[in-house]
Formats: C-alpha cells, structure tokens, sequence
C-alpha cells in the first residue's frame, strides 16, 4: 500500500473512532475520559481548535469533581468510577503522565476516581495548551500551560509545549524579552464543511431553491433565487487579470424576474439576527434600529419580564417573544462581551450574533445549523482535502487556514452565554459542539454587515441578513442597500465604473458590494481577502488592475 492509501486508510479510521467517540458522549455525557480521547483524536485529524474545545469541557469536568455542591459533581463522579478497578485509560498513560502524581493504591473506588480527575486535569492542559499552540493563540496557551505546570511542576509535555510558546512567541514579537500580556491570542484555523457534518443542505438542489424562494416572495417579488457563475477568489498574486477565461465556481445568487427600474426598492428584508456590543445602548433588542424617543408619537416597547429588553415597536417585542427573547429573559446574558475594548468590537459583535442564534435555536428546539435565518448561508468553505496537513517529509508548505480563531470569543465565551441560559453543555454536545460555533462563525463572516457609531467610529451594531447575503459580490454593484432596523436594497440610479444609467434588465444578476467600492482595487482586494477568504476577481477589479500593470510590472506585484 503506497503512502497515499495508507494516510487516507488513517483519516478514515479516526472519523470512525470519533464517530464512535462522538456517540459514545451521547449516552454518557459526563465521562471526561471520552472528551480526551475524542481531543487525541480530533489532533490527528489535524483540528487542533476541536481539540482545544474537548480538552476544555474535560477540564470544566474536572472542576466538577473536585466541588461537591457543584451541579454536575454527582453524574462526573459516577462516570469516572466507570475507569476504576481496569487499567488506567489509554489517555491518560501518555508521556511520564500517571507517574507525575503517583500515589498508593487508593481506598476505594470514589477516591480512585478523584485521582483520575486530577491526572486528567493535567491531561486537558497538556492539549489546551498544545492545541491553542497551533491555533495562533499563544497567549491562552501559555495561560493552560502554567495552571497545568501549577498542579505538575515536573511534568515533561507541559514544560516542553511552554519552551515551544516561548519560541514562538519570540518569533511573533520579533525580541526576546517575553510578557504574557503581549503575546497574541489570535489566530486561524480550518474553514470548511467538516467530513462528519451532515446539515449542511444541497443548496443547489430544487428543493432547496424551492424553500428559498418560497421565503424570497414578500421580500423581492421581482426577483428569484437561482444557481450563479462566479469567478474563484485567488490566494495570492496572479497575472490572471488579463485573462478573458479565469476560473469560476457556482453560488447562489438573486435574479431579477422582471425589469427593474433605476431606485426602485428590489427587497426589504426583517431580520431577528443582531448583535449591539453596547451595554445600555438606546438601540432595538430584536433588529437593531434606534429607539423612539421617549414622549415621541411612538413609545419603546419593554419585557414585561425582565424590563432589560426594550424594542422599538410592538411588532419587534412580539416576534422576539416568539423566536428568541425566553431563552434569554432574565438570565442576566446582556453584559456578556458589551462595552469591549475598541480593538475586539470586531470580535464581540461575531460572538453576539453567535449568542443571538444560540437563543433562536434554544427556543425554537431546533438545531442551531437549522435555524432558518443560517441554514443556507455559504460560509466560504474550503475543501477539506485543501485543509490537511501533510506530514510526510516530502510535504509541501502547511495550507493557509482562513477561519479567524481565539479560545476567548470561539471556545469559552459561547459556552458560558450557553451556561448562562441554563443549558447542560455536556448534555447538548450534539447541538452546541465547537465544530458547529466555527461553522457560524463561518457563516457570519463576510456575510454580516456592521454599522459604526458616530461618536467613535467603531463598529458597535451588527446583523445578518441572510437574503441580502445572496445579493453576490461586485465591485461595479447595480444596486445599492441601506439598513435600518430593516435591509433594503435599490437598484443604483447610476452604475459605478461605466457612469451609465441604472436599472436591472430581466435575467440579470442582482450585484450588491460589501466593501467600500471608492478604495481603489488593492484596498478592495485586501478587504476581500480578509472577508471572503480571497482576492476579488470581479470584471472592475480585474480591468483596474491589469491597468495598473500595463507599464511592464504586474499590479499583484505591487501588493494589489
């Protein structure tokens, strides 16, 4: 068997090991065992930020142990029992491990199982702190890295992954003096439909056109959801621009069923998927728009519950009470990520539409890949096989992942608004695991549109309009949108590059732009490349920059 066949005979191993694993959690939701070993196996796939992610509920699990008035003490106790009076499990044998805290044989088997919590603890920190190693985030893992050395000051993993960090962290700052404060805690890791999610829909498919358009027809009467030819993001410098073929790729994209007259509406679109990073900012808990002043001719709407949630109308406070607000009423989840330092607005604005579909999900009982404002949004995916590392010695570069990734907004602060609205997170894996926050995540960026406050300039109110994500990309974009609490998109009066009239014949493709279309190609392509995973490849940006060449040297040369 060549090199090829036996790694591809691996790979398929270990996504039925973590299957086997995966279920295995299903009906024992508790054994922080299985949570290593599942963390071991999601390593060798090469999906060190799962793993960071089951070594981290491992670890919370061990906490659980050592406070008996904690919640879970009892179910956590009684599945590590289960590893007593056999041979230690595998996991936990690794390295000098079980030889870092040896102890004669215990009484019986609660205090076996304790001592199990301990090594295990120690087990969960030598992951977190690898994983998030390899993630980008040196800074939380240099964080796991001292806890654990704190309960095993000898232990040989942990002291070799803090030489690592160490390392790395040198590498980054560029000096050798190193402050915990200063290391990054931000990095990359895969973007892609994982091999084992199995809700990602057929988006092509008739019936999900169907489902698609059904929903589109109140939205934009003139317009229809159909399958789009797009031209494939470049990584890098190309000298492509010239090209009259380049490659393409199909998408979904919205069409225009009949004309559509220049800055007439083409479609005006509600949505309950929002985010304020704002604590007590006058702004509409389910869409996002300003409040009415008080005493005005229209008066904000409060809970009656929890008064903390006020919305701008009766129609906003009724449908939030309908898909959203009872999985946060009074469950005192409002602070969380408001009022963030200006260089993680950003960031806290992903995680809180991240917290807003947690709440349509919990409240609707639906998985949250289901939820309808998601279920058909393409999060920029790239093929698994583009994602693998190789570890052969003959092994190219490592690939580029694009998904930006941190244990703060990707692991811990998801799982803690879950807490906070009193959800078992062992017991609702299936639901809440970390592969489905990163395939939101996924979705949300590039797709979510932001909205800065005048005050200050920083993004502070976001959302995602999942239709007017289907509007494609363009650069010379035909219509235009503003959003107020709700979406509307027109038809431009005027085209950008060509200067000639607007309007949208019958057949053609609605084109939206979500970047500033004034920066000039190498601004717009840095965007791109940031948001979408690739440099924009639109017929504008190509034209503009194979100008830019046209002296000799290529503009991809000259960073476009």
């Amino acid at each position: 068997m060549d090199q090829d066949a036996q790694r591809d005979a691996r790979h398929e191993q270990l996504l039925d090991r973590r299957e086997q694993l995966t279920e295995g959690l299903g009906s024992l939701p508790y054994d922080l065992i299985l949570y290593l070993e599942r963390a071991v196996v999601h390593s060798d796939l090469g999906y060190p930020d799962l793993a960071a992610g089951d070594a981290y509920r491992a670890l919370l699990l061990t906490d659980e142990v050592a406070g008996e008035g904690l919640e879970y003490h009892e179910r956590v106790l009684e599945s590590l029992v289960m590893h007593t009076g056999v041979p230690v499990p595998e996991v936990l044998t690794y390295g000098n491990l079980s030889a870092d805290l040896s102890a004669p044989h215990a009484a019986d088997a609660e205090a076996a199982a304790r001592r199990l919590a301990v090594v295990g603890s120690i087990r969960a920190y030598q992951i977190l702190s690898l994983s998030l190693l390899l993630c980008g985030c040196l800074k939380s893992a240099a964080t796991f890295c001292n806890r654990g050395l704190r309960v095993a000051p000898q232990n040989r993993e942990l002291l070799n992954t803090k030489n690592h960090i160490q390392t790395v962290g040198r590498q980054r700052l560029r000096r050798s003096d190193l402050d915990l404060a200063d290391l990054p805690d931000y990095g990359l890791v895969r973007r892609e439909v994982y091999p084992w999610n199995d809700r990602e829909p057929d988006r092509f498919s008739p019936e999900s056109l169907d489902a698609l358009n059904a929903d589109l027809k109140d939205k934009a009467p003139k317009c229809a959801v159909q399958v789009a030819t797009l031209p494939v993001l470049l990584e890098g410098a190309s000298d492509t621009d010239g090209y009259d073929i380049i490659p393409t790729c199909k998408q979904l994209g919205m069409f225009a069923k009949e004309d559509i007259k220049p800055g007439e509406t083409v479609l005006t679109e509600y949505s309950l998927l929002t985010a304020n990073n704002r604590l007590k900012d006058s702004v509409c808990d389910a869409c996002s728009s300003d409040l009415p002043r008080l005493g005005g001719e229209k008066e904000p709407v409060s809970c009656d519950a929890c008064h903390d949630a006020v919305f701008c109308s009766q129609h906003c406070h009724d449908e939030a009470q309908k898909r959203y607000h009872p999985a946060v009423c009074d469950k005192d989840v409002d602070a969380i990520a408001k009022d963030a330092d200006a260089s993680e607005a950003d960031e806290t604005l992903h995680l809180l539409l991240v917290a807003r579909l947690l709440a349509l999900a919990e409240h609707q009982e639906v998985h949250p890949l289901d939820v309808r404002e998601v279920k058909f949004i393409w999060g920029d995916f790239v093929p698994t096989r583009s994602n693998d590392i190789n570890v052969s010695p003959n092994a190219g570069p490592p690939p580029e992942w694009t998904l930006p990734f941190s244990f703060k907004y990707n692991i811990e602060t998801p799982l803690h608004v879950l807490e906070k609205m009193d959800v078992d997170i062992f017991a609702t894996l299936a639901e809440y695991d970390i592969w489905v926050l990163n395939t939101l995540y996924a979705k949300f960026r590039g797709t979510a549109s932001a909205r800065k406050n005048p005050r200050d300039g920083r993004p502070d109110v976001a959302a995602v309009h999942p239709y007017w994500c289907l509007a494609n990309h363009d650069c010379n974009p035909n219509v235009t949108w503003d959003w107020g609490g709700r979406m509307v998109l027109s038809a431009r009066t005027e085209r950008v590059a060509s200067g000639r009239p607007g309007g949208i014949k019958r057949g053609e493709e609605i084109l939206s732009h979500y970047c500033d279309i004034s920066l000039p190609v190498q601004g717009r392509r840095e965007w791109a490349r940031g948001s979408l995973g690739g440099w924009c490849m639109c017929q504008r940006c190509r034209t503009e920059a194979a100008e830019e060449g046209g002296d000799g040297e290529s503009a991809t040369a000259k960073g476009d």
